[in-house]
């Protein structure tokens, strides 16, 4: 009997799509300022003849450089456009550990890092994309044949194997953080060479400060406090360095993604998105972009559910570098747009 590598690999794909569907709560927040964000129109150019898919993640690196990771016509894909949106190449092409893409980051050596649920592997790429530093994770061997997805107990986490991660970032010391996000409802801590040092949460989803229901994106601020976007419970939590817990932010809906500014003064940028789930009377209280101080003070907003843009369905990932300027990726609608903050 022959195995179609290419049907195992789609059915697979399909079979990840099916993820937990949970309710997208409204946001509580009260007398939230909008913020004058404009959509750059046509700001990215596609190379003649392809085009985005579900926009996973989005990431700058230090000269402006804007990295793409979408899923697309040939699994995951990683695209490069230059600060401008002039699109620059496409890295990893073929690479065995791109299936299912979910994010993408820059550390702040400027390397590239890819989060892909399909193969349960982060990779990290060197600046330019043309050399792998670091594998954390392991694809499941061809040789087990389809790998459904997993929904029920799991087995006992391993420190070293991920069930369909979501996320990773850094602390000031270089230390990687990772969310494990979809089965193993979890948070992972590893040294800057790949050596397990803690965790927090597990694979049973869970409702207590510490514990996350599908962990959905990461962000590290200069204290080194990690900001988990609890996308299950419909909360941001804050833990420690130590992953200890130390608080939860419930106010902005749920969370699906966030990201932390640069600079002295650091923002939180959270996504409360509305899924083609909600049925049109979730319009009017979904489909913002909060902006708020670390501490959860609510700062402002913008955006609205849409299908057309500059509207939003599902914000996935978001790059706030520049507080002034985000790049904003989307999965139900096919697209990246580019915001920048207009003087009052």
């Amino acid at each position: 009997m022959k195995l179609n590598l290419w049907s195992l690999t789609t059915t697979a794909a399909l079979l990840l799509c099916a993820g937990p569907a949970f309710p997208q709560a409204a946001a509580t927040a009260q007398n939230v300022p909008g913020l004058p964000y404009k959509a750059v129109p046509n700001f990215f150019e596609t190379p003649p003849g392809d085009y985005l898919g579900e926009s996973q993640g989005v990431a700058t690196n230090s000269k402006g450089d804007i990295f793409v990771f979408f899923r697309g016509n040939t699994g995951s894909r990683l695209w490069e456009f230059d600060k401008t949106g002039k699109f620059i190449r496409e890295i990893g092409k073929g690479y065995y550990g791109f299936l299912f893409a979910h994010m993408v980051r820059v550390d702040p050596q400027d390397n590239i890092w890819t989060v892909d649920e399909g193969t349960n592997v982060i990779t990290k790429f060197s600046p330019d994309g043309s050399k792998v530093l670091m594998v954390l994770g392991h694809r499941p061997s061809v040789m087990d044949g389809l790998v459904a997805t997993r929904h029920g107990p799991n087995p006992p986490d391993e420190k070293y194997t991920f069930c369909r991660p979501t996320d990773v970032a850094w602390d000031q010391q270089g230390d990687i953080l990772v969310a494990d996000g979809y089965c193993n409802n979890r948070v992972v801590k590893y040294d800057r060479d790949g050596r397990f040092l803690a965790e927090a949460g597990g694979a049973a989803a869970g409702k207590e400060l510490g514990e996350f229901n599908l962990p959905h994106a990461l962000q590290v601020d200069h204290e080194g406090n990690v900001y988990v976007a609890d996308r299950g419970n419909n909360r941001y939590v804050v833990l420690d360095n130590d992953l200890k817990p130390k608080t939860a932010y419930t106010n902005v809906g749920t969370g699906w993604t966030d990201c932390i500014s640069q600079g002295r003064h650091q923002y939180l940028f959270a996504s409360n998105s509305n899924p083609n789930g909600n049925g049109p009377g979730t319009w009017q209280r979904t489909g913002q972009i909060y902006k708020m101080e670390l501490d959860g003070t609510v700062l402002g907003k913008f955006g609205y559910a849409g299908k057309l843009a500059p509207g939003f369905q599902v914000v996935h990932a978001i790059d706030c570098r520049n507080p002034d300027q985000l790049i904003v990726g989307e999965i139900e609608s096919w697209r990246v747009q580019k915001f920048v903050l207009q003087p009052k």
